[in-house]
């Protein structure tokens, strides 16, 4: 992936998604802690492989696409967040999710959430964003709340369980 952005926050650097990085996600998709997104104990590396070139392909044929979350100071990835819009979602969404639980509750994927959702308004030109989230996974929504988000009831999302939280707009982070 040649010239995709790779943005910066105070303890992250995050550049596009690499082979390499498959070390640290395919434990995560393969666990429980990837339950809400499609992953779980009943998963295999084979599939793990496929959910990060899915990702990675997502940069070639929209020309934007989640980062890989590095913390500066080990310079690990730890988790996957920023612009997502797959085939056939209603909106462009901003995702995101922390791949081990010693990284949690540490407020990285705020910091990252941040930034990203800034370069999709700044550098892509979006003028809204959400984040589709399974109602059972209270963390992803504390975690929207943080973020400014509501809970738009007039949306829909992907899955007929989602729950649709809409990020303040550009306008209003100004």
């Amino acid at each position: 992936l040649q010239n995709t952005p790779r943005l910066e926050t105070d303890r992250l650097i995050l550049p596009a998604p690499q082979a390499s990085d498959f070390a640290h996600f395919q434990p995560f998709l393969c666990s429980a802690r990837a339950e809400f997104i499609g992953g779980g104990p009943d998963r295999d590396a084979a599939q793990a492989w496929r959910v990060l070139a899915t990702i990675t392909g997502h940069w070639h044929l929209r020309g934007f696409g989640t980062f890989v979350a590095e913390e500066k100071a080990t310079r690990q990835p730890i988790g996957s967040i920023g612009p997502w819009e797959p085939h056939s979602w209603p909106e462009p969404e901003l995702g995101w999710t922390i791949w081990s639980e010693a990284h949690e509750g540490k407020g990285f994927a705020a910091e990252a959430a941040i930034r990203t959702r800034a370069h999709a308004y700044d550098d892509l030109g979006w003028t809204t964003a959400v984040s589709y989230i399974d109602g059972a996974n209270t963390r992803s929504i504390a975690l929207a709340k943080r973020l400014g988000c509501w809970h738009d009831t007039n949306a829909s999302g992907p899955h007929p369980d989602d729950l649709v939280y809409r990020h303040p707009g550009p306008e209003a982070l100004k």
